[in-house]
Formats: structure tokens, C-alpha cells, sequence
């Protein structure tokens, strides 16, 4: 029989390392081969390829139609991604069979991904899976196959607008127990920016007031959200990737964080633009109230895969990497002083050349950097001086003006 003589039928894909599967990007070429050793001749049908790429999504839930009546609903669908379909070794026009010599075959593939893919991913209720198989045909013989799976990641590029804005919020919450109002909690959290990548570090700024009468405990974590859609209803997964925990804040007291550190573990990339299955990450700050519910505080976060540029993005906002500090503004008198005048601002040739812009050996490597530039400003002279006498009188040849005209 064939198989006693097939000792080896695999697939190999190129980039793939030993044990671990290969990993491309959306359009992306894949290319490998199908290694077929025979230890004698034998006599093959055909030899076919295809590609597959879906995400699938299945639940149950249980119901109850009366007191002694109850059912299973079931919920299921699925997105196609990817269908490629290959003949590596065809049967012969006259409807022979081919006959392949004892020894080593290979038998060569590729094919281009879509540009539009979802992550591969792994969940509860649903997954993204992509594969490659082959099989084996020969005549008067079960069909032998051999299955080699590969990984796509989606890009994420965090250096853009929208992932690189600060992210914010306030909240506040009244403990109550019997009734009673203990005092009132409020937290204001942010962080720099909306994107980031496995292995960076979010710093936390946040606030948290305890006006109760008893002390509170604040916390920080990152939230996993799993979606599966299917039918119209959702099903959702939530777990904590990581977490810290704060120091207990005593009645009446406050607990600042100045850029309190949560190290993202590694961790799958957000998935958006899937229709059935998608995963969203969140920054929750959270505090334990005793005698009440806990005071969340939720904003938003997406893992992506290309990590923040050392230099920031052109587009990037500088709130983004630089803190920009307010203090001065408390400074600013409500009655403003009178302006100086002007003759004593500019009054003399030796203040006219003060004004005058300094030359390139006075200014040094400042013009060197990237963030400064020289700007010259125009400079007018003087006014004249004030005088009682008019330096333009009116001539005696014009006649008066009547005001009754």
C-alpha cells in the first residue's frame, strides 16, 4: 500500500522556526513546499493544496420556557478570510496515474494574503485561525492529509494622532451604608497616551480624595475584553492582564500618583475591525469602599504592534511627551499694571541696539537645536515728542468751515 511506502508527507513554510509557526502580515507573500519521501515507487492520483483563514465564534446558553421547560440555544458564525486553492501534482489527461520514484519529492507553493486580516487569536468562545493543507490522493485509497498552521498579526502603528492623545477622566462616588452618607470618594486618573506595546511601562497621574470616615484602598489594572458577536447577541470575556495596588488612604485624607508604573505583560494586539470577534483593552483605576460598591474609573487603551518611535511622531502632539506646567498662571495679577512708557523702553541708540539680533558666534549651539529658531521682528521708530504747538498750522487761504452748512 501507498502509506507502507510514504515515510514522510509534511508541509514547511519559509521564516518558520523550528517548533514555532510562521508569522506574516496582511499582503504578505507565503511561500513553502510539500516534502513527500517515498521508500519505494508508488503510483499518486493527485496532490492538492488550499489555504484557509476564518474566524469562528460558538456559544450556548441555557433557557427557561416555564417552571419544567428548558432548552439549549446555540449560537454560531463565521467570517472567511482567506480561500486559496492550488494543484500541486495533477493526474494525467489520459487517466492514468503518475508514478512518483523512491526518494525525496518537493513540491513548491505560494500565495498572496489579503491586505485586510484579523489577528490570529485564541479565545473562549471563538478564535482566528489560518492554515495550510494538502492531500494525498490515490486511486482505490483513503485521502492522506497533512495540516501546517501559521500566525498574522495586524500592524497597529501607535505613532498616529488618535493613539498618541492623553487620555483622562474623573469620577466621584457617595458612600452610603443604612442609609446613612459617609462622605464622598473621588478619583481623576490620566495617562500620556492611548497606544501602546507589550513590555512598556503606562505611568499613572491620578488623585484620589477620601472624604469618607473610613479609609479606602485604590488600585490600577489592565482589563481584557473579549466580544463574540453572532445572531445579533453578544458574548462577553473579561480578565485582568495585570494590576497594582496602592497604599491605603486613611479617612479624610488624599493619595497622589505621580506616574505610578503598570508594566504591560506580553499580550495579543487589539483586534477592531473584525465583525464577530474583538478584543479591547482598558486602564481601570479602581477603589475598595468598605460597606458600598467599588468606584471605577475606566480609559480606554489599545495594544499595538509597532511600538512609540524614540523621537515621537511628526504628527504627535507635544502634551504627548512633555508635561506642560500651569503654575505661572496663578501669578497673573487680577489689575494689571499700566504699560511702562515708551520713551523709556526705547529712548537711545544704545537701546536701539539691543534690539538689534545677535549674531551667530553670540548665539552658540542655540541655534543648533531643533526646537529653536531666531525669529527678527520689526522694529519702528519713535514717536515725536509732544509739543503745545502745532508743526502743521492750518494755512490763512482756506476758508472757514460755516457750521450751520
Amino acid at each position: 500500500m501507498l502509506f507502507d511506502r510514504l515515510k514522510r508527507f509534511a508541509i514547511v513554510l519559509e521564516g518558520a522556526e523550528r517548533g514555532a509557526p510562521a508569522a506574516f502580515s496582511p499582503g504578505q507573500a507565503v511561500a513553502g513546499r510539500v516534502l513527500l519521501e517515498l521508500a519505494a515507487a508508488a503510483k499518486l492520483g493527485a496532490l492538492r493544496l488550499r489555504a484557509i483563514g476564518a474566524a469562528r465564534v460558538h456559544w450556548t446558553e441555557s433557557r427557561s420556557a416555564g417552571s419544567s421547560t428548558a432548552y439549549t440555544q446555540s449560537y454560531s458564525d463565521q467570517v472567511e478570510f482567506l480561500s486559496h486553492r492550488d494543484t500541486l501534482l495533477a493526474p494525467p489527461d489520459n487517466g492514468e496515474v503518475t508514478v512518483l520514484q523512491a526518494g525525496r519529492h518537493e513540491f513548491p507553493f505560494t500565495f498572496q494574503l489579503p491586505e485586510t486580516l484579523a489577528t490570529s487569536f485564541e479565545g473562549k468562545h471563538g478564535s482566528v485561525r489560518y492554515w495550510v493543507k494538502a492531500k494525498l490522493h490515490r486511486p482505490w485509497s483513503t485521502v492522506k492529509k497533512v495540516k501546517k498552521e501559521f500566525t498574522v498579526i495586524e500592524p497597529i502603528d501607535i505613532n498616529t494622532p488618535a493613539l498618541l492623545a492623553p487620555q483622562a477622566g474623573a469620577k466621584e462616588k457617595l458612600a452610603r451604608a443604612w442609609y446613612c452618607n459617609r462622605g464622598q470618594v473621588s478619583v481623576t486618573a490620566k495617562i500620556d497616551r492611548k497606544g501602546y506595546t507589550p513590555g512598556e511601562v503606562i505611568p499613572i497621574f491620578a488623585e484620589i480624595d477620601n472624604c469618607t470616615s473610613r479609609a479606602v484602598v485604590p488600585k490600577a489594572a489592565i482589563i481584557q475584553t473579549q466580544t463574540f458577536i453572532a445572531r445579533g447577541t453578544k458574548k462577553q470575556k473579561k480578565s485582568v492582564v495585570t494590576s497594582i495596588v496602592g497604599d491605603s488612604i486613611a479617612a479624610g485624607k488624599r493619595e497622589v500618583w505621580h506616574g505610578r508604573a503598570l508594566k504591560i505583560p506580553p499580550v495579543g494586539p487589539s483586534i477592531l475591525q473584525c465583525r464577530i470577534i474583538q478584543v479591547e483593552y482598558s486602564l481601570k483605576v479602581c477603589v475598595d469602599i468598605p460597606g458600598t460598591s467599588k468606584l471605577l474609573l475606566e480609559l480606554p487603551l489599545v495594544i499595538g504592534t509597532i511600538p512609540l518611535h524614540p523621537f515621537g511622531s511628526r504628527t504627535s502632539s507635544v502634551s504627548s511627551q512633555y508635561s506642560i506646567n500651569l503654575d505661572w498662571l496663578s501669578t497673573i495679577p487680577e489689575q494689571p499694571e499700566a504699560p511702562p512708557e515708551y520713551s523709556s523702553v526705547v529712548s537711545s541708540p544704545e537701546a536701539e541696539q539691543s534690539l538689534a539680533p545677535p549674531c551667530h558666534s553670540e548665539l552658540g549651539g542655540v541655534l543648533e537645536g531643533p526646537f529653536f529658531a531666531y525669529i527678527q521682528e520689526f522694529r519702528f521708530r519713535p514717536p515725536p515728542l509732544y509739543s503745545e504747538i502745532d508743526p502743521n498750522p492750518p494755512s490763512d487761504n482756506i476758508r472757514p468751515r460755516c457750521m450751520t452748512c
